[in-house]
C-alpha cells in the first residue's frame, strides 16, 4: 500500500468499482489508527506523540494511520523533523497532513514540510476505498482556511481518474465549513463522487458533523490538554459501516462514539446547499469594476512592486511575473527553484525578490534577467527593503543581512536573531527596524549592523511576537501592532515605550499616512481607526465601524492620494476617506485573504489574493 499510486492498474480495483456499491463483493474489513493535532513542539506534544506511537504498535490488526495536521506547534524545521522522527517509529505505513499550525508560523513557508515527508497531500487505496488527504493551509497569513488553486486542480484530476462509484475517504485538517475562506470548492467537487466521509481535526475534540449532507467527523488531540493522558482515534470499516473509537494513551480503545453508514450517495438528490458567499458590495458599488484580471494558477502571499509601467509579483510555483500596468499581460517571467512569499522592492531599475529557495535575487525590472543572487542556508519569507543602495532583508536562519544593491555584496549580517523573519523591515533615523518570531522588535544601525536596541512586549509567547507586522515611523517614534493585541509607540533612538495600548483590540495591520501626521490600524472586529503621530499618547482621531466582522487579516492598509485602503481575509476592498474615515466604496473580489494591496491612485488600486490572481480595479466617478 503505497501513497500515491496510480489505483486503476490493479485488475481486482477495476473489476470491484465498475459494479455499482451495493452489487459487489463486500471489501474485507480493515482498521486504522487516526491521530490529530499532536502539536509537537507544545508543552507535552512530543511525550504525548511518543505514548501514541508506543501503544499504536502495540495494537494489533491496524492497516495504516492517518494524520489529520497541525503535526506541529509552529513548523519548525526543527519541530517537524523531531515530528518525523517519533512517526517513523510507527511499524505501518503512515500517511500525514499539514494544519495551520504548520503552515501559518512556518519558518519555510511550508517548504519543508514535503521535502521532510516527500509530499504534503496523499492518495492510497484501502479495502477498496480510496483515502485522499489534502489540507487548506493557510499559507504564511492569518486567515481563515483556503483551499490553494494547485490543491484544487490535484484534487479535480485525482476524482477524475477514479471509476464510477468510487468510494472516497477524504481527510483535512478543518472542517468544511465557513472556517474555509473558499470551504464550498472542495465540498461541490466531492458531492460529485461517491463520498463516504470526511474526516477532519482542528477542534482537538472528537464531534460529528453534516457538511451539506455529506458526513464528516472531526477527531481528538492528542494532546494530554489537563487529563492524564493524550490519545487518539481508532477506526474500522466493516459491514458497510465505519465505527470510531476512542484510545487513550496507555488505557484500553474505549467503546465506539460514532458510526457513519457508508453507502451509495447521490448529494444533488438527498441534500440542499447552504449559502455561498456574499458579493452583494459589488451591487451597492457598480462604479467600482476590475481592469483586467491575471489568474497566476498558484497561491499568492505577497503584495506587487511597480517599476514604471509593470507590476512585479511572485507566486507560490516560484514564477515572479512581470505584468503590463496597463493590460495584465505578461511581459517576462523569471522563475525560481521554490515558492515565493516575499513582497520584492525596487530601485533604480533592479527589482529585489527574496524566495523559499533560500535565495535574494536581483532581476532587471524591464525584463526579468537575473543580475546578482545571494544564497543563504534557510528559506526567507521575509520582504526586502531597499534604502539608500542597500538591500535590508532577513532569514529564517536567524540571520538578518545588509547588501549592496549593485553588486549583491554583503555588507554586514547580523546574528542575534533568535527566530525566523518575517515582515518588511522600516530604515527610518539610521536604523534598520524588524520583528521576529522571537518574540522581539530589533533596531540595528543600518551602516554597521551591531544592535542598537531591541524591545519585547509584556504578554509572553513565540505567536504573539510583533513579526508579521511592517512598522512604521514618524516624528521620532516606532509604532507597531501585533497579535498580543496591543498598540505601542517606542522612542527610536533608545527603544523606550513610549505608550501602549490594549484598548482597540488591534492586531499586525497598521499604515502610515503619506504626510506623515497619522496612521491607521484595522481591530479584530469591524472597526477601522486612525491616530495621531505626533501625540505623547494614543490619540483618536477618527473610527469607523465598517462591519466586515472578525477579521485576523495580516495585510497592511495603505494609503495614496488621499484614500485609506485595506483588503480583508475574505477579499473584500475597503475605500476610506483618509481625513474623516467615511466610507467611500466597496468591492469583493473572492473569498481568500487579499494581501497589501498597491493603490497607484486615489481610484485605482493593484491586488493579489490566496486565488492566485492579480486584478487592478478602479473606481469610475
Amino acid at each position: 500500500m503505497l501513497p500515491h499510486r496510480t489505483l486503476i492498474r490493479k485488475p481486482h480495483f477495476v473489476l470491484l468499482f465498475l459494479l455499482p456499491l451495493w452489487l459487489a463483493a463486500a471489501p474485507a474489513p480493515f482498521r486504522f489508527a487516526w491521530l490529530s493535532d499532536t502539536h509537537v513542539g507544545s508543552s507535552s506534544g512530543e511525550q504525548d506523540l511518543r505514548a501514541a506511537v508506543q501503544d499504536i504498535n502495540s495494537l494489533t490488526g491496524l492497516s495504516f494511520v492517518v494524520v489529520s495536521g497541525d503535526v506541529t506547534e509552529y513548523g519548525s524545521r526543527e519541530q517537524l523533523r523531531m515530528a518525523k522522527d517519533i512517526l517513523d517509529g510507527i511499524r505501518i505505513p503512515c500517511h500525514t497532513l499539514p494544519g495551520n499550525h504548520d503552515t501559518k508560523w512556518s519558518e519555510s513557508g511550508a517548504t519543508d514540510f514535503p521535502l521532510i515527508w516527500k509530499q504534503d497531500r496523499f492518495l492510497f487505496e484501502q479495502g477498496g476505498y480510496c483515502f485522499i488527504g489534502m489540507h487548506q493551509g493557510p499559507l504564511m497569513k492569518m486567515g481563515d482556511g483556503h483551499w490553494a488553486p494547485q490543491d484544487v486542480r490535484w484534487l479535480e484530476e485525482t476524482l477524475k481518474k477514479l471509476p464510477k462509484d468510487q468510494p472516497i475517504i477524504f481527510i483535512t485538517h478543518y472542517p468544511i465549513d465557513n472556517g474555509i475562506a473558499n470551504w464550498y470548492v472542495v465540498l461541490d467537487l466531492l458531492k460529485k463522487y461517491n463520498t463516504q466521509v470526511v474526516l477532519c481535526g482542528h477542534g482537538h475534540a472528537n464531534r460529528g458533523f453534516s457538511f451539506e449532507g455529506m458526513p464528516g467527523v472531526m477527531g481528538r488531540s492528542n494532546l494530554r490538554a489537563g487529563a492524564p493522558t493524550g490519545g487518539f482515534n481508532v477506526v474500522e470499516v466493516k459491514d458497510g459501516k465505519m465505527t470510531i473509537s476512542e484510545h487513550p494513551n496507555g488505557q484500553q480503545t474505549r467503546a465506539p462514539w460514532r458510526t457513519v453508514a457508508l453507502l451509495k450517495h447521490d448529494y444533488a438528490r438527498d441534500a440542499k446547499a447552504e449559502a455561498r458567499p456574499d458579493f452583494s458590495a459589488n451591487t451597492r458599488y457598480p462604479n467600482v469594476k476590475p481592469l483586467w484580471t491575471f489568474d497566476t494558477g498558484y497561491t499568492i502571499s505577497s503584495s506587487p512592486a511597480i517599476w514604471e509601467d509593470l507590476a512585479i509579483v511572485g507566486d507560490a510555483s516560484g514564477t515572479v511575473h512581470g505584468l503590463a500596468l496597463k493590460s495584465g499581460k505578461v511581459q517576462w517571467k523569471f522563475q525560481c527553484q521554490n515558492a515565493l512569499y516575499s513582497t520584492p522592492d525596487v530601485s533604480g531599475d533592479l527589482a529585489v525578490i527574496a524566495s523559499a529557495d533560500g535565495n535574494i535575487y536581483a532581476l532587471k525590472a524591464k525584463d526579468g534577467k537575473e543580475v546578482w543572487r545571494c544564497s543563504t542556508g534557510r528559506p526567507i519569507v521575509a520582504s526586502p527593503r531597499i534604502a539608500d543602495g542597500m538591500v535590508y532583508v532577513g532569514s529564517s536562519e536567524g540571520i538578518f543581512r545588509a547588501l549592496d544593491l549593485t553588486s549583491g555584496k554583503q555588507a554586514w549580517q547580523f546574528d542575534g536573531v533568535a527566530g525566523f523573519v518575517e515582515t518588511r523591515p522600516l530604515v527610518y533615523e539610521g536604523k534598520v527596524i524588524f520583528g521576529a518570531w522571537d518574540g522581539h522588535l530589533y533596531a540595528l544601525d543600518a551602516k554597521t549592523g551591531k544592535l542598537a536596541w531591541k524591545w519585547k512586549g509584556d504578554r509572553p509567547g513565540t505567536l504573539l511576537s510583533p513579526a508579521a507586522c511592517w512598522p512604521i515611523g514618524a516624528n521620532g517614534k516606532v509604532f507597531i501592532v501585533a497579535p498580543d493585541r496591543r498598540m505601542t509607540a517606542l522612542d527610536v533612538k533608545t527603544g523606550e515605550q513610549i505608550w501602549r495600548t490594549g484598548t482597540y483590540t488591534v492586531r499586525e495591520s497598521i499604515c502610515l499616512s503619506q504626510d506623515q501626521t497619522r496612521f491607521y490600524v484595522r481591530a479584530m472586529n469591524d472597526f477601522l481607526y486612525a491616530f495621531s503621530t505626533s501625540a505623547a499618547s494614543p490619540e483618536k482621531l477618527w473610527e469607523l465601524n465598517a462591519g466586515f466582522g472578525y477579521d485576523i487579516n495580516s495585510a497592511m492598509l495603505a494609503e495614496k492620494d488621499g484614500v485609506v485602503f485595506y483588503g480583508t481575509k475574505n477579499d473584500l476592498l475597503m475605500a476610506l476617506d483618509a481625513r474623516t474615515g467615511t466610507m467611500q466604496w466597496e468591492h469583493k473580489l473572492g473569498t481568500g485573504v487579499m494581501n497589501t494591496v498597491v493603490p497607484l491612485s486615489s481610484t485605482r488600486v493593484l491586488t493579489t489574493d490566496f486565488d492566485g490572481r492579480v486584478v487592478l480595479l478602479e473606481a469610475k466617478p
